[in-house]
């Protein structure tokens, strides 16, 4: 369970307090791959920010007790000064890994990045940060794994493989997903939740929210 409790959002404008959430309260199921859909400013990637911990509400909480990863191939917590064996290290330990060597290992398999994998990731290419990122995520058993357009990871063969690691995870943990690829909503998710007008609507159908979310 996630539960929104009194989530307040807003971002300062010259307008003044642009609102996109307001006193929401609410609670994400367990057991579920969700989608989160809404039209462009609904607050998809603002909710999706505060659930993984990387932005904070304004007024409110959001209570947990399951364990979430970051958004999958967001590459802001690669450190570019430290190589990718050291960024893989850093993370394991952050994260309470027991078996730092073979999860390192795990992640250097995974990546597929070869001899780059020991040098600074300062010098990979914008393909690269987000592989190692990937490998980091995917390599570590959390409870709700955060995707976000994973279409974007890599090359089309490291692309294909992402998806069927993701796919194997969404059969042992869940999934929040945001995307605008309904093919791929349909291959990882099984239910919705809608972003209208800063109010959250679970739909436990997934063609039922697919079409809602159409319909706006």
């Amino acid at each position: 369970m996630i539960l929104l409790d009194q989530l307040t959002k807003y971002y300062p404008s010259k307008l003044g307090r642009q609102y996109i959430f307001r006193e929401v309260s609410f609670e994400i199921p367990s057991g579920h791959n969700i989608a989160l859909l809404g039209a462009n400013g609904a607050g998809k990637s603002t909710l999706f920010r505060l659930i993984a911990g990387s932005e904070y509400p304004n007024k409110g909480k959001i209570a947990t007790d399951l364990n979430i990863s970051w958004p999958v191939a967001l590459t802001t917590g690669i450190h570019p000064k430290m190589t990718g064996r050291e960024n893989a290290k850093f993370i394991g330990k952050i994260n309470g890994i027991k078996d730092i060597d073979g999860y390192v290992e795990k992640v250097r398999r995974f990546s597929g990045l070869g001899k780059k994998f020991e040098l600074n990731v300062g010098s990979y290419s914008s393909g690269m940060r987000p592989r190692l990122a990937f490998a980091c995520s995917v390599a570590i058993d959390f409870d709700v794994y955060l995707i976000d357009e994973v279409t974007s990871v890599g090359d089309a063969k490291f692309r294909a493989k992402a998806k069927d690691a993701l796919l194997e995870k969404s059969e042992q943990a869940n999934v929040i997903m945001v995307s605008h690829e309904m093919d791929e909503i349909r291959l990882f998710c099984d239910s919705v939740i809608l972003i209208d007008k800063g109010q959250l609507t679970f739909f436990n159908d997934l063609e039922e929210g697919i079409d809602e979310y159409k319909a706006l």
